[in-house]
């Protein structure tokens, strides 16, 4: 019987978000000894939990058939295999996001990257940053460092850093201040681009309806009110992500239900807006599954 290798990271950030995506997409596994390989228990799919630069490799390599990594990682890794789009993005996730940033003492006397020009730039991420400041036409010198970038200016070995930047107290810490930002980046879902037959195929694609189901669901609510006749449209035009809601007239009244899943966030603002427009009783619901 055909299976199917997801690729996740072992620990760090994205680790327990990725398990909990294929957990509610209703799979279970069973834990090998080593913790490194989960075999899927109810579904014929199989987890390796690896390093985050791992995943990349291994699905360019056609080891597994989906991974979820860092955006950063995967474009890292494509640029040092010369591997062009040997990785299909198939979705965002909408966490895990960091920016990959130039930073510089807070004395530099530097406003622009341009001013960085024939300078040392320490980074995690050489092929990266490279291909970026290439876009850039700035010619620096990479310094690779495997970790603890941010002290290289202080340590004489670079006059620069190019970083991974969340919040930017790792930058403040060690008197460093954000220059520019070289690339944006999330957790997202990647598929390989080898031919992995048709069984296969049929496989990827029902977890991948899953996996698209769940993210929709959490990024969506069930909202309910009561609105005006003559109100209809214009509730409906103040419901985030909405198209066609369900209408249902209310006996012995001129007011109907109205029922949709928001396919957006649904803030306070847009019940206050719904209430200004005539609509009572909102009531707003998590999705727990959605299957398009």
């Amino acid at each position: 019987m055909s299976r199917l290798r997801v690729a996740i990271q072992k620990s760090g950030r994205l680790s327990e978000r990725s398990q909990e995506i294929l957990k509610n997409c209703g799979l279970r596994f069973a834990q090998s000894k080593d913790k490194l390989f989960w075999y899927g228990q109810d579904f014929p799919v199989d987890l390796l939990l690896v390093r985050d630069d791992d995943i990349p490799r291994l699905l360019l390599d056609g080891v597994c058939e989906l991974g979820i990594v860092g955006e950063n990682v995967a474009r890292e890794v494509m640029l040092e295999r010369n591997a062009g789009n040997g990785l299909s993005c198939r979705r965002k996730l909408g966490f895990g996001h960091c920016r990959l940033s130039l930073a510089v003492p807070e004395d530099m006397d530097i406003s622009t990257s341009a001013q960085l020009e024939g300078m040392r730039v320490a980074t995690s991420f050489p092929a990266l940053t490279r291909n970026t400041l290439m876009e850039k036409n700035i010619n620096m010198h990479i310094v690779e460092l495997s970790g603890s970038v941010e002290i290289a200016p202080g340590l004489g070995t670079a006059d620069a850093i190019a970083d991974l930047v969340s919040t930017g107290s790792t930058l403040r810490a060690n008197h460093l201040r954000e220059l520019e930002v070289l690339f944006h980046s999330q957790a997202a879902l990647y598929c390989t681009s080898i031919s992995i037959g048709e069984a296969k195929q049929v496989l990827l694609n029902r977890l991948l309806s899953r996996i698209e189901g769940v993210l929709q669901a959490a990024e969506s609510k069930y909202v309910m009110l009561h609105a005006p006749r003559d109100a209809i449209d214009k509730v409906t035009a103040l419901l985030p992500g909405v198209e066609h809601p369900s209408i249902m007239p209310l006996e012995g009244s001129d007011r109907v239900a109205l029922h949709a899943v928001c396919g957006e966030t649904v803030f306070w603002e847009h019940l206050e807006a719904l209430k200004a427009a005539g609509a009572s009783a909102i009531l707003v619901l998590p999705v727990e599954k959605m299957l398009a």
